[in-house]
């Protein structure tokens, strides 16, 4: 059995980790020659894995060229393609956009283009957002500030304009009141209840992930609460905001993870694998509706940064979504999501610490509980996703284990959220090895 490595002094604590060399396709080499298995894309980010080298070739021909056409200044050809590429990946009235260099300031756009859109249309009074408990938008103080993320956001408190908050709607731990069946009618009665609560002149946009990540670990929105949410949004004038930025790009089987629920957004995010790690990227894509009322009254979006729509990142983008388009990768991980699901359920079978797994996709999680039938929780005092994943580190896997999921302080789940690219045999390796790292872990603290 390889012993566990240790623990950092706390969650945010980098500094004994490993220092990485090279990689190649899902595989990582560090320094001191041990290798790795890419099990969740990093943070869910290398949808294609490591090196491609028609990705790192695009970026060098991009790169001879201009590397940066500032965006006051030019238009480029890669802005216009990548531009292209994603109108047709999402469809119907999602045809514009800004680019960005990564998730939080991707959310922050979204933030600042609904507020843009209600002073537009002439209800400036609405200045709030609603979002759910459970949930993660990025680190930015915008951002930060519609997460759920206890954790993440407790330094910071007082710092930012909070949100107005709702339940998770998460079917294997229902609102009160609910069951498994009755959670998406719930919990999208609550939302419309806290509009009416507020006034419904004062809330510029409903924020969610239609499959938390990192907060929840993978919930998928329930059957029909989404098309619940675009009637209620609709109904009393409030903008709904998806936050693709994990669970979008394909990572949840289709381009948009909205599309399996049958609803169009006004605004959505989109980042991690949207350039898969190759350089940074993300999109803030908005409709037809929001872009007419903003271009009528202020000629453009009053949002982006120094960065926006940077060349040879948007060329890493085009690179990256041509391959997974040739190779039909998102068709691939919907294919799969299945197997991965019931390879996870073999690999864990007889642990009785399990308690749920579930997701979309290839963004599927593993949430651990003290007792099965109750779904009581670990003490957060045991910080088992902390051990799991150091233990992961030692076997040869990178995992993404995270903590907090039930209270945002107790709760331990475990995602994999491997490239769209992983052949069958490094899928068996990505799911034996984090079972082998849960069953150590749970029998090194007595649970097993």
């Amino acid at each position: 059995m390889n012993a566990p490595a240790k623990l950092p002094q706390n969650i945010h604590a980098t500094g004994q980790l490993p220092k990485v060399a090279w990689a190649k396709g899902a595989y990582l080499h560090d320094v001191d020659g041990k290798v790795y298995i890419d099990g969740s894309g990093g943070p869910a980010v290398y949808c294609i894995g490591h090196a491609n080298e028609e990705v790192n070739e695009a970026i060098r021909q991009q790169l001879d060229r201009i590397a940066h056409g500032y965006r006051y200044n030019f238009t480029t050809d890669a802005l216009e393609e990548l531009s292209d590429i994603i109108r047709r990946n999402c469809g119907g009235t999602l045809n514009h956009m800004v680019f960005v260099t990564g998730g939080s300031e991707a959310v922050e756009s979204a933030l600042k283009l609904a507020l843009q859109y209600q002073t537009a249309v002439g209800r400036k009074s609405r200045r709030k957002f609603i979002a759910r408990e459970r949930s993660w938008h990025g680190n930015t103080l915008g951002a930060l500030g519609v997460s759920g993320f206890l954790e993440r956001r407790t330094p910071f408190e007082g710092g930012f304009i909070d949100a107005v908050r709702v339940s998770p709607a998460n079917i294997y731990r229902p609102i009160a009141g609910a069951t498994a069946e009755t959670t998406g009618d719930a919990c999208a009665k609550e939302l419309e209840e806290a509009i009416l609560r507020e006034g419904a002149d004062t809330i510029a946009a409903f924020i969610f992930e239609p499959v938390v990540g990192a907060a929840g670990g993978c919930v998928p929105a329930p059957d029909g609460y989404a098309k619940r949410v675009r009637e209620i949004c609709d109904r009393h004038g409030v903008l709904m905001i998806a936050d693709e930025v994990m669970c979008g790009a394909g990572r949840t089987g289709t381009w948009r993870a909205l599309a399996r629920d049958g609803v169009e957004p006004d605004i959505m995010t989109v980042a991690k694998g949207l350039a898969a790690g190759y350089l940074p990227l993300g999109v803030t894509i908005y409709s037809d509706k929001v872009s007419d009322a903003i271009i009528a009254a202020n000629g453009a979006p009053m949002t982006g940064h120094t960065f926006t729509g940077h060349t040879a990142c948007c060329a890493a983008g085009i690179a990256v979504q041509k391959i997974v388009a040739r190779e039909k990768l998102v068709e691939r991980v919907a294919a799969n999501e299945a197997k991965l699901k019931a390879m996870i359920a073999d690999a864990l079978s007889g642990v009785e610490a399990v308690g749920d797994i579930r997701g979309r996709g290839y963004f599927i999680a593993t949430e651990l509980v003290a007792d099965r039938k109750t779904k009581k929780p670990f003490d957060a005092e045991h910080k088992l996703y902390m051990k799991i994943r150091q233990q992961a580190l030692a076997n040869g896997l990178i995992c993404y284990p995270v903590g907090g999921n039930v209270d945002g302080v107790n709760g331990d789940v475990v995602i994999l959220a491997p490239p769209y690219n992983s052949s069958e045999s490094e899928l068996g390796e990505m799911v034996d090895k984090m079972a082998k790292s849960i069953r150590q872990v749970l029998t090194q603290q007595g649970f097993a």
